[in-house]
């Protein structure tokens, strides 16, 4: 039976960030249902607890970060909640500096003080729920987090420092989770980490990636299995290729940040690789698995990237064709590597330039493959309703990020997390246009 709080009767945890603290956040829901709160998620509405989980990453989330806390700390003087809390991975960082400036706020934590912020409230942490969540994405899809923390050190990251050295998740308690979210109607599990490469290391003393596959492949009730975040640096090709050719579920789909392609850039980033290490997994999979659809991030004006590297860059993007692709310009993290060692030595207008050029090469290179689609058929999750169009997915893109394939509503009869098979008849940058050919998919 679940016990009732004494302090409050309505919560709301904000979410800002990755899709790891999304995970977070989730779990903590859960925690708190399980203590009798009336809980929401990301609400524009006012509860008597708002609970704000933080992102410290990158400049532009770290201002989201504190505009939103700024914004409920009024809120609270206006009487509108009653008691202000704040987590995640900017209290982490800048706890004590926060805590001076915004002491409106009634308690700060870091990372991984769930316990510690239930009891805050009045609560008891419930360890029989730990691989239970409440799911705040659509109900057919949800984040896997197979790991926490990061052992690699990238000079521009500040990550391992907030978050810590790695620790994988036992392949017990991931199968757990995962049979939970497919109760809950779950039909896709899109695996996240700081680092899915070297999930495992810690726990089993080798990389146990392809292991953790070959369990969740066996569940049933999952129809696609999607890898984001896979460091290039030893990724097992020889074990995942496979894995990938064989099987129905695991989707034809890589997420590998690669950052640079520079020889000279990618040694000051301290990437610990160089192009070559990054061309033999490109090739690796897209030998064996010609359909795979590759994703991949890159900075533009790291310290010392001068305008042959940036060039370097450019042209690899140009011959690789990457079939997913996003561009941060470089913002000096404090304390990290870079930050103490290396100058912050290209303009701003310069980054922004370089980050435009390739993004307008990408979009040509989206809308040259989105083209080569028109005539084929493909398998659609149907993701949302949106005016005259359903929404959905090929297993080419992941949810939020990706390409969308828009389904004119008369041609078919769908709702979210439906699977049909569409014919594309038409194509744009970032869109596919499909008609419903047959539904539902088998």
């Amino acid at each position: 039976m679940k016990g009732r709080n004494t302090l409050t009767s309505s919560l709301n945890i904000i979410t800002l960030g990755c899709s790891k603290n999304q995970v977070d956040s989730e779990k903590l829901l859960a925690q708190f249902e399980e203590n009798g709160f009336v809980s929401s998620h990301n609400s524009a509405e006012y509860t008597d607890v708002v609970i704000i989980n933080t992102c410290g990453f990158i400049l532009d989330a770290k201002n989201e970060s504190i505009e939103t806390i700024l914004s409920y700390a009024q809120a609270k003087k206006q009487g509108f909640i009653r008691k202000l809390i704040v987590t995640g991975c900017l209290s982490q960082r800048y706890g004590e500096s926060l805590r001076k400036e915004i002491p409106e706020v009634d308690a700060y934590f870091g990372v991984n003080q769930e316990k510690d912020i239930i009891k805050a409230l009045g609560g008891n942490y419930h360890a029989g729920i730990i691989n239970q969540r409440v799911i705040t994405t659509p109900s057919h899809y949800a984040f896997l987090k197979i790991a926490e923390g990061c052992n690699r050190s990238c000079s521009f990251c500040a990550i391992p420092a907030i978050r810590g050295k790695q620790v994988s998740l036992p392949v017990e308690d991931l199968l757990s989770e995962s049979r939970f979210l497919i109760s809950k109607g779950v039909k896709e599990l899109i695996l996240i980490a700081q680092d899915l490469t070297s999930y495992g290391t810690d726990l089993y003393k080798k990389k146990y990636l392809g292991t953790l596959l070959k369990e969740l492949n066996g569940l049933e009730g999952i129809e696609w299995i999607r890898l984001h975040y896979s460091y290039p640096l030893g990724f097992p090709v020889d074990e995942i290729v496979p894995l990938m050719k064989s099987s129905t579920k695991i989707c034809n789909y890589l997420d590998i940040p690669i950052q640079h392609i520079s020889d000279k850039i990618l040694r000051n980033m301290n990437r610990g690789h160089g192009r070559k290490e990054i061309e033999e997994v490109i090739e690796g999979f897209r030998k064996n698995i010609p359909d795979v659809a590759l994703r991949t991030t890159l900075i533009t004006g790291y310290p010392g990237e001068s305008d042959k590297d940036f060039q370097e860059l450019y042209d690899y993007v140009e011959a690789t064709r990457f079939d997913r692709l996003g561009v941060f310009t470089y913002s000096e993290e404090e304390d990290t590597p870079a930050a103490l060692n290396q100058k912050d030595d290209v303009p701003e207008e310069v980054k922004e330039e370089r980050k435009n050029l390739i993004m307008s090469l990408q979009e040509s290179i989206s809308l040259e493959k989105n083209l080569e689609k028109v005539g084929r058929e493909f398998k659609v999750l149907i993701d949302s309703i949106e005016g005259e169009f359903y929404v959905g997915r090929t297993e080419y893109d992941s949810p939020e990020i990706d390409n969308e394939v828009l389904i004119d509503r008369n041609s078919s009869q769908l709702k979210p997390g439906d699977f049909c098979r569409v014919k594309v008849y038409d194509a744009q940058e970032f869109d596919l246009y499909a008609e419903v050919i047959k539904n539902p998919v088998d």
